[in-house]
C-alpha cells in the first residue's frame, strides 16, 4: 500500500526520494559523501524504515547512489574513468589496484570464446581498480601459469601488463570485444549494484613479446563509471608511418 502525504500526489517513499535527490543536486550531499543511515533518515522524515529503504533503493538503481558493504551508501561520483581501447591499463594516473585473488582456473565466460582461449586451467588474477577511492573497474586477467614467481608477486601492486613490462615483456597486439552484460556475483558486490544491473564488459586478448605468454581478460564496470576511446590513424598517416619504418631499416 502506497501511503501519501496530505496535499501531495507523491507516495511517502517518492517524497523521501525527491528530497534526498534535491539535497544531492544542491550539493548538501556532494559526490562521494555518505548518505545518513536508514535509522537516521527514518527519524528525520517520520516514516517507516521500509519507506526509507525503498527511496534509497530507487536512487541506487538509477545510479545516483552507490553502496559499499559494511560502510553504507554514498553519492556516486559521475565522472567516468577513460580507457584507451588499445591499452590494458587506465589512461589516468590517479588509480590504484586492489588484488582480490590469484587462482588457477579455466576460462568459462562465453564472451571469450571468440578468442579461442586454451582449454586448460590458467593463472587468473582478479582485481578491483579504484579512482579517487571509488571502485571503477573489476578485472579478471588470465595468463599462462608458468609465469615466474617474481612477476606474479608484482601483480598485487601493478596491472598485469605493467608487471610484465617491468620484466621486458611487452604487449604487441590487443583484440577487444565490447558488449553489455548483467551484473552478477562479485561484480554486483564491488559496485553496490543490483544483480542484473547492466554493466559495460570489455573482453580482450593481448599477444606479448614472449610467445609463451598471451593475456585473456574481462573488464566490467557500470556504464556511468567507465568510458572507452579509440584512435584510428588516417590512410595518409599509416603510409607515412610505413615509409618512416622502411627508412629506419635501410
Amino acid at each position: 500500500m502506497n501511503e501519501r502525504r496530505p496535499g501531495t500526489s507523491l507516495s511517502l517513499h517518492e517524497s523521501v526520494r525527491a528530497e534526498l535527490l534535491r539535497r544531492i543536486e544542491s550539493g548538501i550531499y556532494p559526490p562521494g559523501a555518505p548518505i545518513p543511515s536508514t535509522g537516521v533518515l527514518t527519524v528525520e522524515f517520520g516514516v517507516s524504515q521500509i519507506t526509507v529503504t525503498r527511496a534509497l533503493r530507487d536512487l541506487q538503481t538509477t545510479g545516483v547512489l552507490v553502496s559499499f558493504t559494511g560502510k553504507g551508501k554514498y553519492v556516486k561520483k559521475q565522472a567516468p574513468v577513460l580507457r584507451r581501447l588499445d591499452a590494458v591499463s587506465p589512461a589516468i594516473g590517479t588509480t590504484n589496484v586492489q588484488l582480490l585473488s590469484i587462482t588457477r582456473e579455466r576460462i568459462s565466460d562465453p564472451a571469450m570464446h571468440l578468442f579461442e582461449p586454451p582449454r586448460e586451467a590458467m593463472l587468473c588474477v582478479r582485481k578491483v581498480v579504484f579512482a579517487h577511492d571509488v571502485p571503477v573497474m573489476y578485472d579478471a586477467t588470465y595468463l599462462s601459469s608458468n609465469v615466474e614467481d617474481g612477476i606474479i608477486e608484482e601483480f598485487g601492486e601493478h596491472f598485469v601488463t605493467t608487471a610484465l613490462k617491468r620484466h621486458s615483456i611487452d604487449v604487441l597486439n590487443t583484440d577487444i570485444i565490447i558488449d553489455a552484460a548483467p551484473a552478477t556475483g562479485k561484480v554486483g558486490e564491488v559496485f553496490g549494484i543490483p544483480i542484473g544491473y547492466p554493466v559495460l564488459r570489455r573482453s580482450y586478448k593481448c599477444a606479448t613479446s614472449d610467445t609463451e605468454i598471451t593475456l585473456f581478460g574481462v573488464v566490467q564496470a557500470p556504464f556511468d563509471q567507465l568510458a572507452c576511446s579509440v584512435s584510428i590513424p588516417s590512410k595518409r598517416r599509416r603510409r607515412l608511418s610505413r615509409r618512416a619504418s622502411r627508412r629506419s631499416l635501410a
